[in-house]
Order: C-alpha cells, then structure tokens, then sequence
C-alpha cells in the first residue's frame, strides 16, 4: 500500500524528536527506521520507527534478517504512525507489543497530529501523557513538533526543539 506524505513526513518528525531529545539528555539510544523484529512464539511485527535506549542493550547486528528479540530483547519505545490504520494500531498491534514486551508505545494520528501514548508494564498498557523510556520528554511537545511540521521546515521545527530541550542558563 503507498504511504502519503503526511505518514512520510510525521515518521521523519518522530525520528528527529525522539534523536534530539535522546542527544540533548544524553541518553544511549539506536533507531530503527521499519525495521522488522521477531520472536518465535509471537507474529513478526514491523514498528515504523523503533528504538532501543538505556545503557543495558546490545546492538543488533546489521544484516537483513529481523531482529531476534530472544537474543536481544525487544525495542524499548516503538512507534506507529496511523494515517489510515488507527483502529488496528490502537488494538491488534498494541495487544501484539504488549506480548512482545516494549516498555513504552506511542500511536500517532497524523490527522489531528496526537500522539496515544502507552506504558507497558506486565503485559498490560496504561496511557500517559510523559515518556517513561524518555525520563522527562512531554507528548504535548511531541505534539507540538508535529503541529509545527505541517508550516515549518524540518530545520525550524530542529531549532525549535533544541531550545525546547535545552535548559536555559
């Protein structure tokens, strides 16, 4: 199925944010852009963005095999970018990476430019409104990057963030 550009450029803002955020904060994180993981009692799944974060990770090797998440355990915050699979993102694939053990889910509604975020713990998801994987980072600023990308260019709305996650002194 083709991916519109909304899909397209709210991915490119997720990464950008999340990056940021991770550098800014002097977080350990890896990214992977549609990157497929697999665990063999569970269905593979395929996260439009996900990433791995915390000092305690091993990088997965770079081969074009999924990632095993028996052997390197499962991204610790994935994100879904719904332009037109709302419903599902929201249900069958949050079910799905509850089982498969993220500790944080985040499912974007690029036409109101929200963001549904989840906490997973034991199994079961709860929605919160400030990341746990990324101690501090606001979904309304989430949201507010994204509100931004719809008239800024992705160097602004960097800038912006920047600012945003730097302290003043």
């Amino acid at each position: 199925m083709p991916i519109g550009s909304g899909h397209s450029q709210d991915n490119t803002i997720l990464s950008q944010v999340v990056s940021l955020y991770a550098t800014v904060k002097n977080i350990r994180i890896k990214g992977f852009t549609n990157g497929s993981f697999r665990k063999p009692e569970l269905q593979e799944c395929q996260p439009d963005l996900a990433f791995y974060t915390g000092a305690e990770f091993t990088f997965p090797p770079k081969t074009s095999a999924p990632v095993d998440v028996t052997q390197y355990g499962p991204p610790n915050l994935v994100i879904e970018i719904s332009a037109s699979s709302l419903n599902d993102d929201l249900g069958q694939k949050r079910l799905l990476y509850e089982r498969l053990g993220v500790q944080e889910y985040w499912v974007v509604d690029v036409g109101n430019s929200k963001v549904i975020a989840f906490e997973v713990s034991e199994g079961r998801s709860g929605q919160i409104r400030e990341s746990r994987v990324l101690s501090g980072l606001l979904i309304d600023v989430v949201e507010e990057a994204l509100r931004r990308g719809q008239t800024e260019d992705d160097g602004t709305v960097n800038r912006w963030l920047l600012q945003t996650f730097t302290p003043s002194a």
